[in-house]
């Protein structure tokens, strides 16, 4: 079922992506799982300064009229709208970008130096590497090998 789930995503994306826009909103990821027995369809929204509950509320309400509209599903799901939290995916490019001189977490889809996770600091990322600073010593981590990422987030002492 993993190519239907990513037609779902591409397409719940390509919908709701010039309503969020309109609206202020960068849409952060989607997910869409099976989870205890029944689908969830998990949208991850932010804007600058953080998003309220309010707003995931409201979104929430568009985006659920806009696909009931479109009718992508063919079963039923659950629709949650949701910030993307202090530990937030890292997808794109601009969100790389964004992370560099954060602590972040990798898991590489094949080994790189004959390990597959990395957690430490995005010293920088340029032309599709990331360079991951561990205890002293740089990694450097192509983009397109990339299974997960996300930011570890550091409670201030």
């Amino acid at each position: 079922m993993p190519h239907s789930v990513d037609l779902v995503i591409k397409d719940v994306n390509r919908l709701i992506a010039p309503v969020l826009d309109e609206g202020g909103f960068e849409l952060v990821d989607t997910e869409y799982l099976s989870e205890h027995g029944r689908w969830v369809l998990r949208i991850y929204v932010d804007r600058q300064g953080g998003i309220t509950l309010d707003e995931c509320v409201r979104m929430s309400r568009e985006i659920s009229d806009l696909i009931d509209v479109k009718d992508i599903f063919q079963n039923e799901y659950v629709l949650e709208v949701s910030s993307p939290g202090l530990n937030r995916s890292l997808k794109k490019e601009k969100d790389f970008i964004k992370a560099i001189g954060k602590k972040v977490k990798v898991k590489m889809g094949s080994p790189v130096l004959k390990r597959r996770n990395f957690t430490g600091y995005l010293k920088d990322f340029q032309d599709g590497m990331l360079y991951v600073e561990i205890t002293n010593e740089l990694f450097s981590l192509p983009l397109q090998d990339i299974e997960k990422a996300n930011l570890v987030f550091e409670f201030k002492k």
